[in-house]
């Protein structure tokens, strides 16, 4: 039997090449990035990409379900927002080909603007979903989702955490790893099946409804949902990740394990219930079972432990036998050593970012950001981002501050490839209507927040091959802005002149600063700078910058007010910010 080490998220992968998937595409994004890293190692089997945004994944692998053939999609729980359009509607035409759409949710919101439970859009769907709890089941259940999908003719939705899509395991992947032998099933044009016009919509609500009703028939006969028995004093009905906290904590009660969780298994749940003095239910976010549950009109204890915000974990779980069984301890907690240093957010030393919105605060701009590295902009010293909500929305939300008579200099900040994922529009939007504000785009040519991914603006596709590498001053002025410029990322001077500009123009303007991701280039020829501690005056200016090289040394004076800088020449990239806002010449490079 082959077995490997393998992340939750490497399961998947590893499972869609083998149940024969063909096409697969996704938006990166933490926890799911990679899913689609890890299929592209099957790229002589399944064609991958990295679509501009998760809604053109979406499309993309509904068109290639369309055709006949298995398919993928991957994204993190905010992205399936942005792919809800495309797959209502799906859900209702039904997969053709086998597909798969898996939701990473990120319970504790470890990279994310807020903690959604993905479970709810599944049901909101009208589609199967399953939730596995390591790395085996991920690997089990996404090869089941295929089947399922394409016997059912229903997308399925698997749906991982940070913790399942992160942790590794060992996962048999079978005698023979290599793909299942799956014809891709013939296209025929349907307009009554493809085309859900109100005409033909309508009879295919009623097959929605009759395909819920044959599936949660299967539901609760599915293998993926078990009953382990033990103490029948207490039942724990649970899913997911949830499942491997409740047995550490739990492993002498009857436990309910559920894994294909949508549509629910009523009947197992009964048969459950009835076997238990008391019934209870732990699951992480949202009471996305007991609400149900409760519903059938079964007895659910109402537990006080708290357990619905962030994630789960053992100490929780210990709280909550603590409080049914009364036998569990407090566990022994180790304090942090006192004294030791934080590390707040910040920008890495060097990041092309940081000159324009150290220009941006010196400007005094309102400034309206988004999701991606350069959010890090908002905190001190910099302190130059106003709001962040969500992908794309820097553009719309500056046009509405605009609109609401703010009065003053306003700038939309975005990265590149969240220009290309749901900037375009907004910008568009703002030419139409004739608004004012200045959009800047932070170039450094490559999605680096999710780990340094392709995006058009490099012209290197996910399978490696070469394409057209997108200009996005000349995209700009296609959509009628007219005051267009590009700046190098750490020329301090220009910047400031360019945006202070811009910023003052009577109508929209679009600034693209260009410069690398220092991590992504990793250059070795760059020559660290130094402090001259002779001619430091202790003026602090360059810290303003936020840089992490840059620290606070030694005391000057005798009113412990000031300090000279330090730079640590380990952290240094040689950006030569430091060196330009020095006015007193006593930053240089190393000699």
């Amino acid at each position: 039997m082959s077995t490997e080490f393998l992340s939750g998220n490497e399961a998947v992968a590893y499972a869609a090449y083998r149940a024969g998937c063909r096409v697969a595409a996704a938006y990166p994004g933490t926890p799911s990035t990679e899913i689609l890293e890890t299929v592209a190692r099957f790229k002589d089997a399944i064609d991958c990409e990295w679509a501009v945004n998760e809604k053109v994944a979406m499309e993309i692998v509904i068109g290639a379900s369309i055709a006949g053939v298995r398919a993928l999609t991957a994204m993190k729980h905010v992205g399936l927002n942005v792919a809800m359009d495309p797959l209502m509607t799906y859900t209702w035409i039904g997969a053709h080909g086998g597909l798969v759409v898996v939701s990473a949710d990120d319970p504790g919101m470890h990279s994310s603007q807020n903690e959604q439970d993905n479970r709810n859009l599944a049901r909101f769907a009208r589609m199967p979903l399953f939730e596995p709890a390591d790395s085996q089941e991920a690997y089990d259940m996404t090869v089941a989702a295929f089947e399922l999908s394409e016997r059912s003719q229903a997308p399925v939705m698997v749906r991982l955490t940070t913790r399942t899509s992160h942790s590794a395991g060992r996962v048999d992947l079978g005698d023979d790893f290599r793909p299942l032998a799956v014809a891709p099933k013939p296209y025929c044009k349907d307009i009554r099946r493809n085309i859900p016009v109100p005409a033909f919509g309508r009879p295919m609500r009623q097959r929605v409804e009759e395909r819920t009703a044959a599936l949660r028939a299967e539901a609760d006969a599915s293998p993926l949902n078990r009953i382990e028995d033990g103490d029948r004093r207490l039942g724990i009905v649970t899913s997911g990740v949830a499942y491997t906290y409740v047995k550490e904590i739990f492993p002498d009660v009857s436990i309910l394990k559920l894994g294909f969780t949508n549509p629910l298994p009523k009947e197992l749940i009964r048969r459950f219930a009835g076997s238990v003095d008391r019934l209870v239910v732990v699951e992480e976010l949202d009471p996305f079972l007991e609400e149900q549950i409760r519903a059938m009109g079964l007895a659910v204890v109402d537990v006080q432990t708290p357990l619905r915000l962030f994630e789960l974990n053992p100490m929780r779980l210990r709280a909550l036998r603590r409080e049914l069984l009364g036998d569990a301890e407090d566990p022994a907690i180790t304090p942090a050593p006192a004294g030791l240093p934080t590390r707040p957010p910040v920008l890495c030393a060097g990041c092309s970012h940081r000159g324009a919105f150290y220009i941006l605060h010196k400007l005094k701009a309102t400034v309206t950001g988004d999701i991606g590295c350069y959010t890090l902009g908002a905190f001190a010293p910099l302190d130059a981002m106003d709001t962040t909500v969500c992908m794309g929305a820097s553009i719309g939300n500056a046009f509405g501050m605009e609109k609401a008579g703010l009065g003053g200099r306003i700038a939309a900040v975005i990265g590149d490839s969240t220009f290309f994922h749901s900037g375009l529009t907004g910008l568009l939007d703002v030419v139409y209507n004739r608004g004012r504000i200045t959009v800047v785009v932070l170039d450094n040519r490559i999605t680096a927040m999710t780990g340094h991914q392709g995006n058009p603006g490099n012209g290197v596709t996910l399978m490696g091959e070469t394409s057209e590498a997108t200009d996005i001053a000349a995209l700009a002025r296609s959509l009628g802005v007219r005051r267009v410029c590009t700046v190098g990322a750490y020329d301090l001077e220009e910047l400031e002149r360019v945006l202070a500009t811009e910023l003052d123009a009577p109508e929209p303007s679009v600034v693209v600063v260009r410069g690398p991701c220092v991590i992504a280039e990793r250059r070795r020829d760059l020559v660290p700078y130094a402090v001259d501690a002779a001619a430091c005056v202790g003026c602090g200016a360059c810290r303003k910058l936020g840089c992490p090289a840059i620290v606070r040394g030694d005391p000057l004076g005798a009113d412990g007010r000031r300090f000279t800088s330090v730079i640590d020449p380990e952290l240094c990239s040689g950006c030569d910010l430091c060196r330009q806002v020095c006015r007193f010449n006593a930053i240089a490079k190393r000699s």
